[in-house]
């Protein structure tokens, strides 16, 4: 396993970190989420990604149980505050009392006495930044958080944000978006302003869902067994499956092949190659999945193979910075 810092910060993570965003507690039993993620620690992963949505806080609980015993100061745990996580009106969004009660009830479902990373699972247009940013830095000096992060802001959002953080002397280290091959919206606006502001990239979907694993194919139902037959992970997926996407990454194979990787293998190496991301996020409902994902850590693709990606996916890549709403949408 490679390791990566955190923005400016000096922490370091493991640049393939384990989420468990639709496995744990909906998908996969718990029995297979406990042997996921013991896969995860043994190929060396110290980061583990969660939130207090994930499978209506369940997801939290199971991560919990999965990584009690294990040495605290070995692991970097990060959560998320922002959606609903119960039927009233303040339990939702960034408000200083939603944030303040939402970080206790992660920490107990984590079993642990802090995260290393709190996130704002998106930015809160019904809250003043200043009062989202000041419950946060609380948070931080409370002990209960070490860092604290957001996910999907954008360009102007992340700046507003690093500002108050920098003047509450706050660590704001980092922005959580999807990106792969398929979706590069980050990069016209968000990772230069990430740079500049000492942010890092954790990203998420880096396999596009599963569809850049290359086992959804043109002309063909999905395979049994799929996220794009499972009912909790279809909606997630079902606007990837284009014919004209899953040509594409059909013609990535001898690519894939070239630089001795599988098709997944090579999906996230890609995201690796951008120096503002730290870490890509992976899932697994089987065990085996960690494992194939995990060797494309410490991989190197040449500028020739990038291009050849490029020239492959022309015209169904998605770029524009504009974008807020993927095939991938997630919560």
């Amino acid at each position: 396993m490679e390791f990566r810092y955190l923005g400016s910060s000096g922490l370091k993570i493991s640049e393939i970190a384990y989420g468990n965003w639709i496995t744990h507690g909906s998908q996969v039993e718990e029995d297979t989420a406990l042997a996921c993620v013991e896969a995860a620690l043994d190929a060396g992963i110290t980061t583990f990604d969660t939130a207090d949505v994930y499978a209506g806080t369940v997801a939290e609980s199971v991560l919990g149980r999965a990584l009690k015993g294990q040495r605290r100061a070995g692991l970097e745990i990060f959560t998320k505050v922002y959606w609903p996580t119960g039927p009233g009106p303040n339990d939702r969004g960034l408000s200083r009392k939603h944030i303040l009660e939402s970080i206790d009830g992660s920490l107990r479902r984590l079993q642990t006495d802090y995260v290393d990373l709190y996130q704002a699972h998106r930015f809160d247009v019904e809250t003043p930044l200043e009062e989202t940013m000041l419950a946060f830095a609380d948070v931080v000096r409370a002990g209960k958080a070490l860092y604290i992060g957001v996910s999907e802001w954008t360009a102007e959002q992340i700046r507003g944000g690093a500002e108050l953080a920098r003047e509450l002397r706050v660590p704001l280290v980092s922005n959580q978006p999807q990106y792969s091959m398929l979706w590069r919206v980050i990069e016209a606006e968000v990772v230069p302003t990430c740079r500049e502001q000492g942010l890092s990239q954790i990203v998420w979907s880096p396999v596009a869902q599963g569809v850049l694993a290359g086992k959804y194919r043109p002309g063909q139902p999905p395979p049994s067994g799929s996220r794009a037959t499972d009912v909790t992970g279809a909606d997630f997926i079902k606007g990837w499956l284009r014919d004209d996407v899953l040509e594409r990454v059909q013609r990535l194979r001898p690519l894939a092949d070239q630089a001795g990787l599988s098709l997944a293998q090579l999906a996230v190496a890609w995201v690796l190659q951008n120096d503002n991301v730290a870490a890509a996020i992976i899932g697994a409902s089987r065990p085996e999945q960690v494992h194939e994902n995990v060797a494309a850590a410490g991989v190197a693709l040449d500028a020739g193979l990038m291009a050849e990606v490029d020239a492959v996916l022309d015209g169904v890549v998605v770029r524009d910075p504009a974008r807020t709403v993927s095939p991938a949408t997630r919560p």
